[in-house]
């Protein structure tokens, strides 16, 4: 299995990004954790994994609970990083319609097996937005037939101003 994982922040304006190590997270928090120390008003871990997802988490200044977004739900079946983010997303409400993570009985003896995931993607899809890429443009290249998870990354990269950055750390 081939995976790239990279920090990026912005901090006066600027851009910079480093490599990190994501195989030991068992959280989105844990991700957010490799960010949170950085300086810098917007940063962002971006995931890609076998050409088969790619996960962006946000963590801003502003906000106390880090952000994520996965681009395919499928991947959660098959990528234990992937299906770390979309549990997590599933808990705090943002992750497929319909799901209760709060059993309010709290009889267990009727949980089963998380069902399969579907392509669709996770998370906040408005994650990106005030960077340049919509929510809408953001799903349409999820969705979009060829375009390889790799590509979403660049595409909010290029929009977001840090494709240099990105693309020196995937060197």
């Amino acid at each position: 299995m081939s995976s790239f994982a990279t920090l990026l922040v912005r901090a006066n304006g600027r851009w910079r990004g480093e490599e990190v190590e994501v195989d030991d997270c068992e959280s989105v928090a844990d991700i957010a954790d490799l960010a949170i120390d950085a300086t810098g008003d917007v940063r962002l871990v971006l995931i890609e994994q076998d050409d088969e997802y790619a996960a962006i988490v946000r963590v801003d200044d502003d906000v106390d609970d880090a952000r994520a977004f996965l681009s395919d739900g499928h991947a959660a079946d098959n990528y234990p990083l992937a299906a770390v983010i979309a549990e997590d997303l599933v808990e705090i409400g943002d992750g497929e319609p319909g799901d209760d993570p709060d059993d309010e009985d709290g009889d267990d003896s009727d949980l089963e097996p998380p069902p399969a995931h579907d392509s669709s993607p996770f998370g906040d899809a408005d994650i990106v937005e005030d960077l340049g890429t919509s929510a809408a443009e953001l799903l349409a290249m999820c969705a979009h037939e060829g375009t390889l998870p790799i590509d979403v990354l660049v595409a909010v990269c290029e929009k977001a101003g840090c494709a240099d950055t990105f693309d020196e750390l995937r060197a």
